[in-house]
């Protein structure tokens, strides 16, 4: 692994020491990292998507002594023609970005998509948010569901969630933005997802919440991202409670809570989350986006 600091990358909250070995033996993955002197100085993952046309780039580090040299720009360009070589069939790729990319950036990308998130923190077990937020969500609303994985996909899949929950028709899984088509099911297989539903057939909110997972911010922190699809707030809370539910019994110990949302719910669902408990928030708003171009 990279000889950096971890706990200064993505203040702590850095997925890739959890990922690192998974992505070694994963399908369609490649890994290429770059070497200085005897050390890895730099790494850059890529996901081969969509039946093998789009490739999703993540995980790019350099160790933090290096950064600003020129080393990631370079790495990236090796990457790209490695895949043009290799893989010929590949005609787009894709990406999220949470650094609010520069201008320059973005007029290298069409924006696909964009969510906002909210981090929480909580030590306590989360049973006082869960009894808080069950207050507070209205009674008709209680009754979201947890799919199995032919429900999910089959939600996946229909016109009803492409058309009016995914953001820019792209269901979005922890950073990897995937075309809601037969070819991507066995890449969210893989991840070993809970998905929620506010109701089983022409849902308003979709939700996809990760396994927790070890984060460096702290020897015992644990990380889980929930993606929810929607724009009615009232199922967006409850969707979120019932991720919450079904998380509960998993972890112990300090849990951190990474919640990706309908920019238009944002405030509303921030709102939901005030609470009396030991609950805190982590990180306020943050923009994560979807970006595509030709390769």
């Amino acid at each position: 692994m990279l000889s950096s600091h971890p706990i200064n990358d993505y203040n702590g909250l850095d997925y890739l020491p959890a990922f690192f070995h998974r992505w070694l033996k994963e399908p369609g993955r490649i890994v290429l990292l770059a070497w200085m002197k005897d050390r890895v100085v730099a790494l850059e993952s890529a996901l081969l998507v969509d039946g093998g046309q789009t490739v999703v780039f993540q995980g790019r580090r350099v160790v933090s002594d290096l950064r600003g040299s020129g080393i990631a720009g370079v790495l990236h360009s090796h990457v790209t023609s490695y895949i043009r070589s290799q893989y010929p069939e590949v005609c787009a790729v894709r990406m999220s970005r949470g650094d609010h990319p520069s201008e320059r950036i973005l007029s290298k990308y069409r924006l696909v998509a964009k969510e906002v998130s909210l981090s929480l923190q909580d030590n306590s077990g989360m049973g006082a948010f869960i009894t808080e937020l069950r207050s507070k969500t209205h009674s008709s609303c209680r009754g979201a569901v947890t799919l199995s994985q032919h429900q999910a996909e089959t939600l996946i899949l229909s016109d009803h969630v492409i058309s009016n929950l995914l953001p820019g028709k792209t269901i979005i899984n922890d950073w990897e933005p995937l075309k809601p088509v037969e070819a991507n099911l066995e890449v969210l297989r893989r991840r070993e997802l809970t998905f929620i539903a506010d109701h089983e057939s022409e849902p308003s909110a979709l939700s996809l919440g990760t396994p927790p997972y070890a984060v460096p911010y702290r020897h015992d922190a644990l990380r889980v991202n929930i993606n929810i699809f929607g724009h009615n707030l009232v199922s967006v809370c409850a969707v979120f409670l019932a991720q919450l539910e079904a998380l509960q019994p998993k972890v112990t110990g300090f849990l951190i809570l990474q919640t990706y949302l309908n920019p238009a719910v944002w405030e509303g669902f921030r709102q939901f989350c005030q609470n009396n408990s030991r609950v805190s928030f982590l990180r306020d708003y943050w923009e994560d986006v979807i970006l595509e171009s030709d390769l």
